[in-house]
């Protein structure tokens, strides 16, 4: 599509409601430079309305710790000109949670090395942009529940908040005995805490407490069928937060609280065998789902119907978190590993994902008309990152002005892009216009090669990625595949 008027009739032949301004704004007449004002944390407003997503790192030591691919991650995220970095990495609350062996892990023998890390970033963001005092840096703490590896990238060790009819067998889980008790998920709260309380000597000023994607504490909302503190009730599945957020500020910690949340799911997906071939995944068609309903093992969806979005209690979610103290609400949908199609709206698949199941641009739509409605009822202090956006590639300054413009969101959250091109939106309000040659072009590379136990990176576009011996890995890798 050359030009706006092309992408703006593709918008309408698919039906797709999908704001799009004509031209990038520039300089303060541009809704990304205008100051974050609905928030303040630990005594700062962030001077823009450009944030930098959590992303989760297979590159640190065995022991959870810092290494040199995290340093230049980190200086990257410093020069990319967003003044809200929401988590820069996710970050485990202790060794067991991580999701692969070499995430970083938010304990105390790795404190030194994630205040390196903030040291990093704020030192690259004055070098470029002279001052930090409008800078907000977040962590983003975490447990992987279901989707834990954290001795061996190709072993599962699951620990899951309810038994699944169809997530168990793929993520093997095979016994009840790898549901957390309701005391286990009482002390993996006081874990949170601790990793707070690491965030804040660190030199964060926030944490993300993690409640997207079907990791632990997300996969908690949807514990319908649990027994116990923990499950059934909207107030007990909501209850784990409840009590980091009190354990935290018990703590004496002053530290400002966030949460990315997935605002809805569907059922799982698969790629549909009908359409699939030696070397060729199909596009996705949603796992078989009679036999499961109502179903009650999903937050964000119809259980009557669980292809169909329901965000009644997203919105009583955030008027929760408003209650509980939370500024920060980052938005996203879905899960990596199950509704990948919702979560990052893709050309190309991950090498365990599927074809799209329709137009990403449905998927884009989907999250900015959701956090739209969820916006109009956030409470007042509590600011809300749009994410979602990287697959609009050279229109994504146009949609995400408008939808900053029309107040939609507060603040617009970029990842993969932020990868190939940290300084994607700051250089787009500065000139008018984008690079295309660092565009991400969503081949999922990121997501790809750290599945198939390489380091993580934007492979295409990044040179220091081309220029590594993983690189013709990776491309060996999805030939095979035919990604």
């Amino acid at each position: 599509m050359k030009t706006v008027r092309d992408f703006r009739e593709h918008l309408n032949a698919l039906g797709i409601d999908l704001p799009c301004d004509d031209t990038i704004l520039t300089g303060a007449d541009s809704p990304f430079t205008k100051p974050l004002s609905r928030l303040v944390i630990n005594g700062k407003t962030p001077g823009n309305c450009i944030a930098v997503q959590p992303m989760e790192g297979w590159d640190g030591t065995s022991t959870g710790g810092v290494t040199d691919e995290m340093r230049r991650r980190w200086r990257r995220f410093g020069e990319s000109g967003a003044k809200l970095i929401c988590g820069g990495e996710a970050m485990a609350v202790r060794p067991d949670g991580r999701a692969n062996p070499n995430q970083l892990i938010a304990d105390e023998a790795n404190r030194a090395g994630l205040a390196e890390l903030v040291s990093i970033l704020r030192r690259a963001h004055v070098e470029r942009y002279g001052a930090v005092d409008d800078l907000v840096i977040g962590f983003q703490i975490t447990h992987s529940g279901r989707f834990c590896r954290p001795n061996d990238k190709q072993r599962w060790e699951p620990r899951v908040a309810f038994r699944h009819p169809i997530l168990d067998a793929k993520f093997q889980v095979h016994s009840d005995s790898q549901v957390f008790s309701d005391d286990e998920l009482e002390e993996l709260g006081r874990c949170f805490v601790r990793a707070a309380r690491i965030a804040w000597k660190a030199g964060a000023d926030f944490v993300d407490i993690k409640h997207c994607h079907g990791y632990l504490l997300h996969e908690l909302l949807g514990a319908h069928t649990r027994p116990g503190r923990y499950g059934g009730s909207f107030e007990n599945r909501t209850r784990m937060l409840g009590e980091i957020v009190e354990g935290i500020r018990a703590d004496g910690n002053p530290i400002g609280l966030g949460v990315r949340l997935s605002l809805f799911d569907l059922a799982p997906y698969r790629p549909d065998p009908a359409r699939s071939a030696p070397g060729k995944l199909g596009p996705g068609i949603p796992e078989e789902f009679s036999h499961c309903l109502p179903y009650d093992y999903g937050f964000g969806m119809n259980p009557r119907n669980p292809v169909e979005i329901e965000l009644a209690e997203a919105a009583r979610f955030v008027e929760l978190a408003g209650r509980l103290g939370i500024k920060v609400l980052n938005t996203t949908a879905g899960s990596p590993y199950y509704t990948p199609h919702l979560q990052r709206p893709a050309a190309y698949p991950p090498s365990d994902g599927y074809q799209p199941a329709c137009d990403p641009l449905i998927d884009v739509a989907r999250q900015i008309q959701a956090v739209r409605q969820i916006r109009a009822q956030a409470p007042e202090g509590m600011v809300m990152i749009g994410s979602g956006y990287t697959y609009l590639q050279e229109y994504l300054p146009h949609t995400a002005q408008a939808v900053l413009r029309r107040g939609w969101a507060d603040a617009i959250g970029l990842g993969r892009m932020a990868l190939s091109c940290p300084n994607f939106l700051h250089e787009a309000a500065a000139r008018g216009a984008v690079d295309a040659r660092t565009v991400c072009r969503t081949f999922s590379d990121c997501t790809t090669a750290p599945r198939n136990g390489l380091i993580s990176g934007c492979y295409p576009l990044d040179k220091y990625y081309t220029a590594r011996p993983e690189f013709a890995r990776l491309k060996e890798i999805k030939r095979a595949i035919g990604a």
